[in-house]
């Protein structure tokens, strides 16, 4: 693995408080706040270590309040339910003593069922098309400077987006993206590590899918942006060390927030996981 992977793996692994408390460090993207998919893989990695036997099929989760990225954050789980075939967990995420997460997480024991899905939607790629980073290294000079280091600086997951946007003047478009990404070396064949970074890697890019028919952007002058909820739905194994298209649309936006959708293919087609995220989109008043 590269380094800068091995700290991503390393940011998820919690280090244990209690029978069912953890603590999780921080990483500095260049937001304001911590970055929400920090969150949803710690969240579900506190889930996890308190599961035996189960994969994890479902979270849902509440952005409760802004994480400061220069704190650790505390996780506390509550043992819900363990049934013959399905546990749940509630997880709090806290700093300084306030919630600021709150996830339902749902395992299930390995089954055979019933199969069908959605067929994968036509898509360019990704060979030959530049990556986020690339982008924005060619362009730093545009990046605003106290931003600059943190956007350029080398990533653990590979983002290539399909008809990428400009950031700083976005056109109106409708409200459909395209991006394929995956991590940038490969991981141990851990699927619970795979699955956490699938968390970590569901929240670039979605919530800014309901800003396209607007022509605005997170970047933009007056624009308050942050994600109040994610859910992420897992349906079959992956790997996140190889490539998958990650196909987003917004069915409606109003009353100052945006409604997100995402299902992840991987390269031959097959529907691993569904994401759904409401987002806040307000226009700061004068």
């Amino acid at each position: 693995m590269t380094e800068v992977l091995e700290e991503l793996v390393e940011l998820l692994q919690l280090q244990p408080l209690g029978e069912l408390s953890f603590r999780g460090n921080s990483e500095n993207l260049g937001f304001r706040n911590v970055f929400g998919g920090q969150v949803l893989g710690q969240a579900l990695m506190a889930g996890y270590k308190t599961v035996e036997g189960k994969d994890a099929h479902s979270m849902h989760g509440y952005f409760l309040r802004p994480g400061d990225h220069s704190l650790p954050i505390d996780y506390d789980v509550q043992i819900v339910r363990d049934g013959a075939t399905f546990s749940t967990r509630r997880v709090i995420a806290k700093q300084n003593n306030k919630e600021i997460f709150a996830m339902i997480g749902s395992f299930q024991s390995p089954e055979e069922g019933l199969e069908h899905q959605f067929e994968m939607p036509e898509a360019d790629g990704p060979e030959g098309i530049y990556s986020e980073l690339e982008t924005r290294r060619k362009f730093k000079e545009l990046i605003p400077e106290k931003v600059r280091d943190q956007y350029t600086q080398d990533r653990p997951i590979e983002i290539r987006p399909i008809d990428p946007i400009n950031y700083l003047a976005p056109d109106v478009r409708k409200p459909y993206k395209q991006n394929w990404f995956k991590a940038v070396a490969k991981l141990p064949d851990d699927p619970v590590i795979h699955q956490c970074i699938l968390a970590y890697a569901s929240d670039f890019g979605l919530l800014g899918t309901s800003m396209l028919p607007h022509g605005v952007t997170f970047m933009g002058k007056g624009m308050q942006v942050a994600s109040l909820d994610h859910a992420i739905w897992f349906h079959r194994d992956f790997r996140v060390d190889d490539w998958l298209l990650y196909d987003m649309d917004s069915p409606s936006s109003s009353r100052g927030r945006g409604l997100n959708r995402g299902n992840i293919y991987n390269s031959e087609g097959t529907l691993v996981a569904s994401v759904c995220q409401e987002a806040l989109i307000r226009r700061r008043k004068k």
